[in-house]
């Protein structure tokens, strides 16, 4: 049985406040705002105890490399806006599985859509 410490409870608590994708340097900001303690080290720690769980999801970013996310949310992609950096949730899929040409098999797939999220978009008008 795994312990609860306190890093790993602030780790968890860092995802359900932020409820969208986020980078070990974000977990590591948010998470030292909890315990001021906490170092990189703890936070890659935890983060794959957590995906060992089944709790947490690590995505592949193409530029921004590990992102990682709440498991439990269904299948769905991803808004990276490009002012502020940070990457949002898109709630479904429109791309059909079977898009691949004949005799291939498709496992799984991820889409990133790039641009500027609305909080960025009203603070430049």
């Amino acid at each position: 049985m795994r312990r609860n410490t306190t890093q790993k409870i602030a780790i968890e608590q860092v995802f359900r406040k932020h409820e969208r994708p986020l980078g070990v340097d974000e977990v590591l900001m948010y998470g030292r705002k909890l315990v001021e303690s906490l170092n990189q080290a703890t936070v890659y720690r935890n983060l794959k105890l957590l995906i060992e769980d089944g709790w947490l999801k690590r995505i592949s970013h193409p530029s921004l490399g590990a992102l990682y996310e709440r498991t439990g949310r269904g299948h769905h992609h991803h808004f990276h806006c490009r002012k502020c950096n940070r990457v949002f949730e898109l709630p479904g899929c429109a791309l059909k599985e079977d898009a691949a040409p004949d005799g291939f098999v498709v496992e799984d797939h991820e889409i990133f859509l790039f641009g500027v999220c609305p909080s960025c978009a009203e603070a430049a008008m």
